[in-house]
């Protein structure tokens, strides 16, 4: 079976892209610039596609989109986040949606960001969306596939919660304040936080892949996901190390705006329970032993 891969390079598509080759499937990547002569090249800025209609079965994960932790959120910024999500996925579903040879199933990135700042609230994928910036993205993000599961394709839009790796993303940055002993909670460390490890978010994705009663919104965390407190003193006991300097939140305010309410502050308490319920069973379900096994590794 083939999968069709953009944002293949990223954090979650790199992995995906070694794991999905290693077990017997044929990865395509759709390059935005044409580096590989073999590889199909799709831009959504300039609306450019060209995929090979020939082939007989395939799958299609759709990864691609503007990084939203690379800087502080200027109006230009939040507009190349929601723009790159929303038509980078809406000129997809229309071009597979409208040819004959369709997918067997549309996996779609969307984030937990959907359910916006919700507490201690228990959210699974029957929870309506919240508000803020974030949610203002996932639910149009999700909407612009919505041509694709109208056309008859199996669609799953699949909500991340914070990939958890040390090659990238937000543990990366973690990884060397904490082990000088520089590590502390953000803000009250009360808010909670979804989290994945990358060997659970790719087989997850490899899971939906080879499971057609997985469709529409489907939460890609683990079933325990803890407070910002939690995590800290977690990871500072993985390291060994003290987690004595907080992060205040006016500080953090000031240093990242916005985003630091979205990305820093937002209490999202998200559960898995599509997955669970179509029998997927965790690598990582718990945070110390996901810790421990990236640190080693």
């Amino acid at each position: 079976m083939r999968v069709l891969i953009t944002g293949s390079s990223g954090l979650i598509g790199s992995a995906l892209t070694i794991s999905l080759t290693a077990a017997g499937y044929t990865v395509i990547r759709l390059q935005r610039r044409n580096f590989d002569p073999d590889s199909p090249l799709w831009d959504p800025e300039f609306e450019v596609l060209d995929l090979v209609q020939s082939l007989e079965k395939y799958a299609v994960v759709h990864l691609a989109g503007e990084n939203i932790a690379g800087g502080r959120w200027s109006e230009k910024k939040k507009n190349r986040i929601l723009n790159s999500r929303v038509h980078g996925t809406k000129l997809l579903a229309e071009y597979f949606a409208g040819i004959e040879n369709k997918p067997q199933v549309f996996i779609s990135a969307s984030a937990v960001g959907f359910y916006g700042e919700r507490g201690s609230e228990i959210l699974d994928e029957s929870c309506v969306s919240g508000s803020g910036f974030l949610a203002k993205v996932c639910v149009n993000w999700e909407k612009a596939s919505k041509v694709a599961a109208e056309a008859g394709i199996r669609v799953a839009n699949v909500r991340f919660g914070v990939v958890l790796s040390s090659k990238g993303g937000a543990l990366k940055k973690m990884l060397l304040p904490f082990k000088m002993g520089l590590g502390g909670i953000i803000g009250s460390g009360k808010q909670f936080m979804s989290w994945v490890s990358i060997d659970d978010a790719v087989a997850m994705i490899e899971f939906i892949i080879s499971n057609d009663s997985i469709h529409r919104s489907v939460n890609l965390v683990s079933p325990n996901p803890i407070s910002n407190h939690e995590f800290t003193k977690t990871l500072g006991c993985v390291l060994q190390r003290p987690t004595l300097f907080p992060l205040p939140a006016f500080a953090a305010r000031l240093a990242f705006g916005e985003m630091a309410e979205e990305l820093l502050f937002s209490s999202t308490r998200a559960y898995p329970k599509n997955l669970l319920e179509s029998g997927y069973k965790f690598l990582h379900p718990e945070l110390n032993k996901a810790l421990a096994h990236i640190i080693e590794n």
